[in-house]
C-alpha cells in the first residue's frame, strides 16, 4: 500500500463543473468545495511540509480570504494529530486496524481529525497477516514456478532451463516476510502522521464511548465524537466440518504453507479456492474442488468462468464435484487419510466419500462482530452482519440510523474486498467532515490473481440483463481477444478475453470482465470511467501507449457500438 496523503485545497470556479461526483456541497462549509488541487506526498516525512504556505501564490485573490483557515487544518492534521472537542477525548475512534480503518484513520487526518486506532490482534487484519498480502506471495512464486515448469512456453521463446525445484520453507518465510513488511509499513504510516494505536478488543459502551483493553479486565474507556466499527471478518466454516490446522485448514492456515499435500481437496470454487488451486498444482499437489452449486466458479461472469475453466482448471491436476454439500469432513488421524461425506445438494441424499491427504475450506468469510457491544446502542446484527444504510450509518433494530456511528468492511457485508473497506472509511470521513459522499460499489474492481488473471468490474451479461428487462433499455456486448495484442504475443500469452457490457442508447458501462495476463492490473480504466461516469464515446478517444496490454482495454471500448453521440457524464443512481 502506497504510504501517501492527498491535501485538498479548494478554489471558486465559476464557469466549471466536475463531470461526475459522489458529493453533496455543504454550503456550511467556510470555502468552496469545487476544483480540486491534490498534492501527493509519499514516504511520508513531516519535515516534507514545512513551507507549504508558499502555495498561496497560485491562489486567486477570493480562495485567500480563507487561507488561514485552510493552513490550520492542514497544520493541525500533519503536527499533532488535530485537536479533539473539549468534551471528547477524541474526534474519531476507530475499532479494527485493517486496511479499512488504516485507509480511515490516514483520511481522517488529512481531515484535522484527532483519530485513534483500536486493535486487538495486529496492525493489517485480515488482509495483510492472514489474506491479500501473503496469498500475493504464494501465488508470485506458483506463477514463476508454472512459467518454468512450461517447456512449450521456455522453447516458444528460445529458452532452456533445467528442472525448475522449490524448498517450501523459502517459500513460507516470502510470504511471512512480506506480511511483516506491509504490517510494519501501515504501522509507521499511522505513528508518522500522529494517529494514536490503542492496543486491545474495542467494543461500544454507548454513544460516544468506547472500552478497549483485555477481555478478562476492567479495560480503558474512550470518548470520540465518532465511531467507525471495522473489525473485518474471519474465515467462514460450515457445520460438520473439524478443523484441526494440520489435514483440514482455512486460508489462514493455509497460507503458513506448512505442508504440501500430495491430494487436497478445496471446499468452494470461489476466489479464496481458485487462487490456492493455482498455488497448489503449481507446487505439485493435485486439487478435488467441491462446489456446492452446479457451476464451478458461481460469482463471475459465465462466459469468463466457462473460459477460465478451460484454462485453469481443465488442463491442470484438478477434478471436481459440483451440485454436493461436504456434510461432514474428518481430519486425518491415526494413519488414516482425511474423508469427506458428500451429499446432493438438493436431494440431500448421499452421494460419495472421497480419502484425501488435506481438505482446505474456502466457503467464505463471516463477520468478525461479536462482543463489539452493538446492544447498547440497541442494533441487532443480521447473520452477523452490523446494518448500515447507503452511507454506512449503522442502523438500530427500527431501522434509524444511530447518530455519529459508522461500521465499514466486512463487518457490515456490503462488498467483502479490502479495497472496498478502505473506500467506504474514505467515505465516512468525508461525510463526518462536512462533505455528503455516497460510494458507488458498482464501480469497485475485484481480481483473482490466478495464471492467468481474472478481474470484473460492475454488473456480469446476466445481472445487466436482468436489470435491463426491469428498467426497460438494451444491453450490448463487445469482446476483444488477448490474441489480437501485440505486447500479450511477445510473452507468448495469447491466452485471454475481455468483455464490455453496456447501454447502446447512451454509452453507459454496465461491467467490464477480463481474462488473461495482468487482468487485475487492466481493470482499474474501467472502474476509473464507470466511478467518473465516463461514456464510451468519450473513453474511446483516450490514447494508449503501443504495444501495451492497455490496448486491449482501447481495443474494447472503441469496438463498441453506441447510438448516441452526446458527451457528458452518464446520469445515473449510485449503487448502494
Amino acid at each position: 500500500m502506497q504510504s501517501s496523503v492527498t491535501l485538498s485545497l479548494y478554489q471558486p470556479a465559476a464557469a466549471s463543473t466536475i463531470p461526475k461526483s459522489n458529493y453533496t456541497v455543504n454550503h456550511s462549509l467556510p470555502f468552496s468545495p469545487s476544483k480540486p488541487i491534490n498534492l501527493r506526498f509519499c514516504g511520508l516525512r513531516r519535515e516534507a511540509f514545512s513551507g507549504f504556505s508558499s502555495l498561496s501564490r497560485s491562489q486567486p485573490p477570493q480562495s485567500k480570504i480563507h487561507s488561514n483557515k485552510i493552513n490550520s487544518a492542514i497544520s493541525a492534521s500533519l503536527s499533532n494529530n488535530g485537536s479533539a472537542p473539549k468534551s471528547f477525548d477524541y474526534d474519531l475512534v476507530i475499532i479494527g486496524a485493517g486496511v479499512g480503518g488504516h485507509g480511515a484513520a490516514l483520511h481522517a487526518v488529512e481531515k484535522g481529525l484527532k483519530t485513534a486506532i483500536i486493535e486487538g490482534d495486529v496492525i493489517g487484519g485480515t488482509c495483510v497477516n492472514r489474506g491479500c498480502v501473503p496469498s500475493k506471495a504464494l501465488l508470485a512464486v506458483s506463477g514463476r514456478m508454472r512459467e518454468l515448469q512450461n517447456e512449450h512456453h521456455m522453447k516458444a521463446l528460445g529458452l532452456q532451463v533445467a528442472a525448475a525445484g522449490y524448498d517450501r520453507q523459502g517459500v513460507a518465510d516470502h510470504a511471512n516476510n512480506l506480511a511483516t513488511k506491509i504490517r510494519n509499513n501501515l504501522t509507521n504510516s499511522m505513528k508518522a502522521l500522529g494517529v494514536d494505536i490503542l492496543t486491545g478488543v474495542g467494543s461500544i459502551m454507548g454513544p460516544h464511548k468506547v472500552r478497549y483493553g483485555k477481555l478478562d479486565s476492567p479495560g480503558n474507556i474512550v470518548t470520540a465524537k465518532d465511531i467507525i466499527i471495522a473489525t473485518g471478518s474471519v474465515p467462514f466454516v460450515p457445520k460438520g466440518i473439524e478443523v484441526d490446522g494440520k489435514t483440514v485448514i482455512t486460508s489462514d492456515h493455509a497460507l503458513k504453507l506448512e505442508s504440501v499435500p500430495d491430494w487436497i481437496a478445496i471446499v468452494g470454487s470461489g476466489y479464496i479456492g481458485l487462487e490456492f488451486s493455482d498455488v497448489y498444482t503449481a507446487l505439485g499437489s493435485e486439487v478435488t474442488f467441491i462446489e456446492a452449486l452446479d457451476q464451478l466458479m458461481p460469482g463471475f461472469d459465465p462466459e469468463i468462468g466457462k473460459l477460465a475453466q478451460r484454462v485453469l482448471i481443465n488442463p491442470r491436476k484438478i477434478d471436481y464435484h459440483t451440485g454436493v454439500f461436504a456434510t461432514k469432513i474428518t481430519p486425518a488421524k491415526n494413519g488414516k487419510p482425511v474423508t469427506i461425506e458428500l451429499i446432493d445438494a438438493k436431494t440431500k441424499e448421499p452421494k460419495d466419500t472421497l480419502e484425501v491427504d488435506a481438505a482446505l475450506i474456502a466457503t467464505g468469510r463471516a463477520p468478525f462482530t461479536d462482543g463489539l457491544g452493538l446492544d447498547s446502542v440497541h442494533v441487532e446484527r443480521k447473520r452477523g452482519f452490523v446494518p448500515v444504510d447507503e452511507r454506512m450509518r449503522v442502523l438500530d433494530f427500527k431501522g434509524d440510523p444511530v447518530p455519529h456511528l459508522y461500521c465499514i468492511g466486512d463487518a457490515n457485508g456490503k462488498m467483502m474486498l479490502a479495497h472496498a473497506a478502505s473506500a467506504q472509511g474514505i467515505s465516512v470521513i468525508e461525510q463526518i467532515t462536512g462533505r455528503d459522499h455516497v460510494l458507488n460499489h458498482l464501480s469497485i474492481p475485484a481480481a483473482c490473481f490466478t495464471h492467468p488473471e481474472i478481474s470484473m468490474v460492475g454488473l456480469t451479461e446476466p445481472q445487466a440483463r436482468e436489470k435491463a428487462e426491469k428498467e426497460g433499455f438494451e444491453v450490448s456486448v463487445s469482446k476483444t481477444s488477448f490474441k489480437a495484442n501485440t505486447k500479450a504475443l511477445a510473452e507468448n500469452e495469447g491466452e485471454g478475453l475481455a468483455k464490455l457490457i453496456y447501454r447502446p442508447d447512451n454509452g453507459e458501462i454496465l461491467g467490464v470482465h477480463i481474462f488473461g495476463l495482468h487482468a487485475a492490473d487492466l481493470i482499474h480504466e474501467a472502474s476509473n470511467a464507470i466511478a467518473l461516469g465516463t461514456r464510451i464515446q468519450d473513453i474511446k478517444f483516450a490514447v494508449h501507449a503501443h504495444p501495451t496490454l492497455s490496448e486491449v482495454i482501447d481495443e474494447l471500448f472503441k469496438s463498441a457500438k453506441v447510438k448516441a453521440h452526446a458527451s457528458g457524464p452518464v446520469s445515473e443512481p449510485v449503487a448502494v
